[in-house]
């Protein structure tokens, strides 16, 4: 390859690279201008970037009787609690099936994968009425338990193919130097799994935050009512009103802990992710 193709190869990539980055990042961008506008030249102010920026919008989200404080605690409470407790069962689950020898594990884990890409929409409304009858409506477990359901098989698989890349023999040496298998698996296989540890949880943790489904049937008040079903029923300051800039504010700033924890964890992100792809 001549250094004319490299260079060429190079713009090219480069090329592409721009064009993505701006696919993703204008719509963001947008939003964050629909959050500095007045709600009075909304709809009216077609600039892009506002003429006279203001933060009212989220003055707003935090004035007395919004429901914004309270939606944010349900969702980072009720996301941080399904996450533990889906990567608790998955790293036991994930274990278990990579390392031991039982009948039926390879259909534990095909029922696994077809579980995790059952469209919930084909159980909310008989889930609705089950959990009205059994008083898990508009509670933070009526929403953790479906959390965990289709979150779990995700956090198994992911686990699973990351615990395959581990050797047997380290787990076999701690075993001869007296570890018991408990011991071995919390001391030795989970610190080496950190990596797809991470983006299990991660990957429970934005699937449970970013949910509108289940938020929005299961719920009827701010008791358990996360951020995404509770921007549904945000109200301008009129019946002719449309709360968009309210609506932005609120969701630049859901946006905004995803981002971080992206970018704070996203080399191990990248690990987990490609950990099975290459076999040596």
């Amino acid at each position: 390859m001549t250094g004319s193709e490299t260079t060429q190869k190079k713009l090219l990539w480069a090329l592409g690279i721009v064009v993505v980055l701006v696919y993703a990042l204008v719509p963001v961008a947008w939003l964050v201008s629909l959050s500095l506008k007045s709600p009075d030249v909304i709809g009216t102010d077609t600039s892009f970037f506002p003429s006279d920026p203001t933060l009212k919008n989220y003055d707003d989200l935090f004035s007395a009787g919004s429901p914004f404080l309270d939606a944010l605690r349900n969702s980072f409470g009720i996301a941080a609690i399904a996450t533990l407790i889906s990567i608790a069962l998955a790293a036991m689950a994930a274990y278990a099936l990579t390392r031991l020898t039982f009948p039926g594990k390879t259909l534990i884990l095909s029922g696994a994968l077809a579980l995790a890409i059952f469209p919930p929409i084909s159980i909310v409304g008989s889930l609705f009425e089950v959990w009205r009858n059994v008083g898990l409506f508009d509670t933070w477990p009526g929403l953790i338990i479906p959390y965990i359901t289709f979150s779990l098989p995700l956090a198994i698989y992911t686990l699973s193919a990351f615990y395959r890349e581990i050797p047997w023999e380290l787990e076999q040496a701690a075993q001869v130097d007296g570890a018991t298998t408990v011991q071995a698996f919390t001391k030795v296989i989970l610190p080496l799994a950190a990596p797809g540890t991470f983006t299990a949880a991660i990957l429970v943790f934005i699937f449970a935050w970013n949910d509108f489904l289940f938020a929005n049937t299961l719920t009827s008040t701010t008791a358990a009512r996360t951020v995404p079903a509770t921007l549904a029923f945000f109200t301008g300051a009129s019946q002719f009103q449309q709360p968009i800039g309210v609506i932005s504010a609120a969701a630049v700033l859901v946006t905004v802990p995803i981002v971080i924890m992206v970018l704070i964890f996203q080399r191990r992100i990248v690990a987990g992710l490609t950990s099975g792809a290459v076999k040596g």
